[in-house]
């Protein structure tokens, strides 16, 4: 039977998500703050991130609702809610936001600003939902989650005294 973190990280990919797309916006929050930071370091980190029980719980349930919806399996008004991704609809922030308390302020503001301006992958999740091709309304804000704990991680591990 398959470990839960390989189950996580298998059930990132089938929706389009590789480790290193996480990597490369880790990489972009804190290249300016830490010196010598590679890419490498990130995936390292975010390795360490999908070990907790409490993330790859997050992932799995967030993955599950998003392809759950995809299929029509809720009842409405919450199916359409969900596949639309109202704009007040804020479960899908609660969620990840599970994983974002682990690593605390600097993990929860970074989520903020990922949230907002969708760099990478988070932004082409997002777009696939809105063209109504996949929904994504749940896994873009894991991986804000995932990318804003990793560096707030870095950010404490390279803290210089």
């Amino acid at each position: 039977m398959m470990k839960l973190k390989e189950l996580a990280i298998q059930k990132l990919k089938e929706r389009g998500v590789e480790i290193t797309d996480i990597a490369d916006i880790v990489f972009e929050l804190q290249k300016k703050h830490i010196q010598d930071l590679t890419v490498d370091d990130c995936i390292n980190t975010i390795d360490s991130i999908i070990e907790k029980r409490e993330v790859i719980h997050a992932v799995l349930t967030g993955i599950a609702i998003d392809e759950a919806v995809e299929k029509n399996l809720l009842s409405e008004p919450i199916n359409s809610i969900i596949k639309v991704d109202d704009s007040l609809y804020g479960i899908d922030e609660i969620l990840p936001l599970s994983i974002v308390n682990i690593y605390g302020s600097i993990a929860f503001t970074n989520f903020g600003h990922l949230d907002k301006t969708k760099p990478g992958i988070i932004g082409k999740l997002d777009k696939l939902g809105k063209d109504n091709k996949q929904c994504h309304t749940f896994l873009d804000d894991i991986i804000c989650a995932i990318s804003s704990s990793a560096a707030s991680r870095l950010a404490h591990k390279n803290r210089i005294d």
